[in-house]
């Protein structure tokens, strides 16, 4: 089972950047299929990117991006501090929602839609707030 937190989130104008981090300590050898999902007041988690490592299963190829974030925000890998991170340019205001990390060996995209299965696990997530 992997452990996750995130961290980074916080407040911006309309336009700027932010730089998420998710990090990752238990069973973290095996392959992966790393995401980020954010869900906005009154709306449902939406899977925005998708990496995968050592192997993790995903039907598309890696990366993936939702169709809101392509071009505007980049999942990578940083080897050396063990972490996945989200850089989020050109911010905008409907970008408002609180970010989640999310792992399991295999992550789904069907329809543009991206999904765990239930054994996924999850970061306790961050908040980012974007002003117009």
């Amino acid at each position: 089972h992997v452990q996750l937190a995130e961290s980074g989130g916080g407040s911006v104008q309309a336009g700027g950047s932010l730089t998420l981090s998710c990090s990752a300590s238990g069973n973290t050898r095996g392959p992966h299929c790393m995401a980020w999902f954010r869900q906005a007041p009154g709306k449902g988690r939406e899977g925005i990117a998708a990496k995968s490592i050592n192997g993790g299963r995903m039907i598309v190829a890696s990366p993936w991006y939702a169709d809101s974030v392509k071009g505007r925000f980049f999942i990578s890998r940083d080897n050396a501090k063990n972490t996945v991170d989200l850089q989020m340019n050109n911010l905008k205001p409907e970008d408002t929602a609180m970010y989640y990390c999310g792992a399991d060996r295999e992550c789904t995209i069907l329809n543009g839609i991206l999904a765990y299965g239930s054994t996924a696990s999850w970061g306790q997530g961050t908040q980012v707030t974007v002003s117009s």
